[in-house]
């Protein structure tokens, strides 16, 4: 029984990597057409529109004392990373956003241990610095981020975000469904950005551009597998497992995000193997028991 579950939450955590490598790829083709802030915009609004029939008979139903931990899920796990990462990728490769996205294991075991007491083996936490060493030495040698520092900070504070809800996922959201707590979270950040985005010329953009809708569409995409979907079967992870188990999951998004990089023309070398096998080794250490 241990065994099938052990399978189950690491097919999970590769559907997941899959996923949200290719979510930069698409954030990528989004901006093509719109603007930073309106490819947020519409992958929180779509995203709550997605989940909205799933979760409404539920507002009414949700104790008041998880209202909090869900706002602070729905702004830091998808608002303002939504924001920070598309802010990143006006000047970084898919790729290379994609890599830094791998920071979070590090946050999140941080947090855990400083505010929550989680305590981890020496193991676990060489897991976290060695996958972390295989997510720079795929960097290394790039130049990109040195050159935009400013822009890899931006994903560096997102990474932070995204620690913060997974641990109050996990300490403080345990009784909601995986679903409820997506889609009530969502709430906080869909209604805004979707007024927001009918503030900017989105209209004049869908009605002008010849590519608008392309452009739409792999929002959509990214909206409504990459963000609602894929973040309700994420919450279902943790809630199986641990944050700092689900948090791995981005040591594995890289490759997948490099895989779609190189289909759209970025070059890999060898560090991108060699730092892909360091990520592996860095995640069986982290899951060890």
């Amino acid at each position: 029984m241990q065994q099938n579950s052990n399978v189950a939450n690491w097919s999970i955590m590769i559907l997941l990597a899959f996923i949200w490598g290719s979510s930069f790829i698409l954030m990528k083709k989004g901006l093509h057409i719109f603007s930073y802030t309106q490819v947020a915009d519409l992958r929180m609004s779509l995203a709550w529109l997605s989940l909205l029939p799933l979760v409404w008979s539920q507002l009414k139903k949700t104790p008041a004392h998880f209202w909090i931990p869900l706002a602070v899920v729905g702004l830091f796990g998808n608002g303002i990373p939504a924001f920070l990462f598309t802010k990143a990728q006006t000047q970084l490769d898919s790729s290379l956003t994609g890599i830094l996205n791998a920071l979070v294991p590090l946050f999140t075991l941080l947090i855990a241990v400083f505010v929550f007491k989680i305590k981890v083996k020496w193991y676990n936490i060489l897991g976290i610095l060695i996958g972390l060493t295989g997510a720079i030495w795929l960097v290394a040698g790039d130049g990109v981020v040195m050159e935009n520092a400013h822009y890899a900070w931006f994903v560096v504070v997102a990474t932070i975000c995204y620690a913060i809800s997974l641990n109050t996922i996990k300490n403080y959201l345990g009784e909601l469904n995986p679903i409820h707590i997506t889609g009530l979270a969502f709430f906080f950040v869909g209604p805004p950005t979707l007024i927001h985005l009918f503030s900017t010329d989105f209209l004049e953009i869908m009605n002008t551009q010849e590519k608008a809708w392309s452009a739409l569409g792999y929002i959509f995409i990214l909206a409504v597998i990459g963000t609602s979907m894929a973040v309700a079967i994420f919450n279902k992870l943790v809630a199986r497992t641990t944050a700092i188990f689900a948090s791995s999951v981005t040591y594995l998004i890289p490759i997948f995000a490099i895989m779609w990089g190189v289909i759209d023309g970025e070059q890999i070398a060898l560090q991108h193997i060699l730092g892909t096998a360091i990520i592996f080794a860095g995640i069986y250490l982290v899951n060890k028991q």
